[in-house]
C-alpha cells in the first residue's frame, strides 16, 4: 500500500492539557477533530501510536508520516505523548479539562493508562475503530487499555518491542534499576544546569550522543533537546521508575482474551525484552501473531528505522483493512 502523491503530508500540532498534564499530539492527515460533533465528516478508523519511554511524540514524527502515506492517506494516524513527557511552548495557557478531574498521579504507569483512555474519551468518537501501534512501555499501557476499557472498537494492537514483563530482570533493567529507582534525583541538577545552554549547543550534545548511528533521523534530534528540561526529564524518569518496580508478571489472562487482535514483533538483540522472552510467550500463544526481527532493527527503531518499520506494519494489516 503505497501513496502515489507526492504532496506535502498534512500534520497538525497541539499542546494541550488533559488530565491536568501537559500533552504534545501530532495529527497526520486532514483530520483535526474526531469528536462527535463532525461526525458526518468522520473517518471509519484511526491509528493511534502509544510511545515507549521518553514518549516524546517528535520521535514518532518520521514514522506517522510514514504510516499515512503507507495508508494511501486514507486513515488519521495520530501520536499522544505521554502526560508531562513535554516541554510546552512558552505562555501556553492551562486549559482545565471538562468532564475529567485531574489524576492524583497522573505521571506514574497507572496514570499514564488513564491519561491515554481519557484523552480518547474526549477526543475520539465511540463510532471509529482503533489500531493501537505501541511501542515498547507503550505495548504494557495498550494491553491495560484494553483490558479496562472492552468497550473501545480496538480493530488491532500492533506492539512493537513489547517491554510488558519482568523488566528489572532484562539486561537493561539490571544496569537501570538501582539508577532509576535510587540515584535518579542526582541526575536533575546536571539536567539544571545543560538546560541554559543555547539550543545550538544542545543540539550539538545531541548529535554527539547518537553520533555511531550511519544515520539519524533529524526529528530525533530536536526532539531530544527536550530532554534538557528539567521537569520533562523528572516525568520520564519518575515513570521509569515505576516500569522496573511494577512491570513484572506477564498479564496472559489480558492477552488471550484479545489474542487474534494483538500482533507482537520481539527484537533479537533487546536488552529490554530478550529473544528468550519472545520464546516463551511463543510457546505459551503458538496460535498467536508473534514475530522475531529478521532485520537487525534497535529496541528505539524511530532514530533511524521508523519508514522501514511503517512499511512492515502497512504490510501487515493489509488483510484487516480490505475487509472495512
Amino acid at each position: 500500500m503505497r501513496s502515489g502523491s507526492e504532496e506535502p503530508v498534512p500534520l497538525h500540532e497541539e499542546f494541550i492539557y488533559c488530565c491536568g498534564a501537559a500533552t504534545h499530539v501530532l495529527k497526520c492527515g486532514p483530520w483535526k477533530d474526531l469528536s462527535k460533533d463532525e461526525s458526518k465528516n468522520l473517518p471509519r478508523l484511526l491509528f493511534m501510536i502509544i510511545p515507549g519511554n521518553p514518549g516524546l511524540a517528535g520521535y514518532y514524527r518520521t514514522f506517522i508520516q510514514a504510516l499515512y502515506c503507507g495508508l494511501n492517506q486514507q486513515y488519521p494516524v495520530w501520536v499522544v505523548s505521554h502526560a508531562g513527557h513535554c516541554k510546552p511552548p512558552s505562555g501556553m495557557e492551562m486549559i482545565e479539562d471538562t468532564d475529567i478531574k485531574e489524576l492524583e498521579d497522573v505521571f506514574g504507569l497507572n496514570g499514564q493508562v488513564e491519561h491515554k483512555l481519557n484523552f480518547l474519551k474526549n477526543n475520539v468518537s465511540k463510532d471509529i475503530k482503533l489500531v493501537l501501534i505501541a511501542h515498547s512501555i507503550g505495548c504494557y499501557i495498550t494491553l491495560e487499555m484494553m483490558k479496562r476499557a472492552s468497550e473501545l472498537q480496538v480493530l488491532r494492537s500492533v506492539l512493537l518491542f513489547p517491554t510488558i514483563e519482568r523488566m528489572a530482570q532484562s539486561p537493561q533493567g539490571k544496569l537501570m534499576t538501582p539508577l532509576l529507582c535510587k540515584l535518579r534525583y542526582a541526575l536533575y541538577m546536571p539536567v539544571y544546569l545543560l538546560s541554559f545552554l543555547p539550543e545550538g549547543v544542545k543540539a550539538s550534545l545531541v548529535r554527539f550522543a547518537l553520533r555511531g548511528m550511519k544515520t539519524c533521523d533529524e526529528s530525533s534530534i530536536t526532539t531530544s533537546i527536550n530532554l534538557f528540561s528539567v521537569d520533562c526529564i523528572a516525568n520520564i524518569l519518575y515513570m521509569a521508575s515505576q516500569e522496573m518496580m511494577k512491570v513484572v508478571e506477564r498479564d496472559s489472562t489480558t492477552i488471550k482474551q484479545n489474542l487474534k487482535k494483538l500482533i507482537f514483533y520481539y527484537g533479537t538483540g533487546d536488552s529490554w525484552c530478550p529473544q528468550h522472552y519472545y520464546d516463551e510467550i511463543k510457546m505459551d500463544f503458538p496460535d498467536g501473531d508473534i514475530r522475531l526481527c529478521e532485520k537487525g532493527l534497535r529496541h528505539a527503531f524511530v532514530l533511524d528505522a521508523s519508514k522501514e518499520m511503517a512499511a512492515m506494519i502497512t504490510d501487515w494489516l493489509q488483510d484487516d483493512l480490505t475487509k472495512l
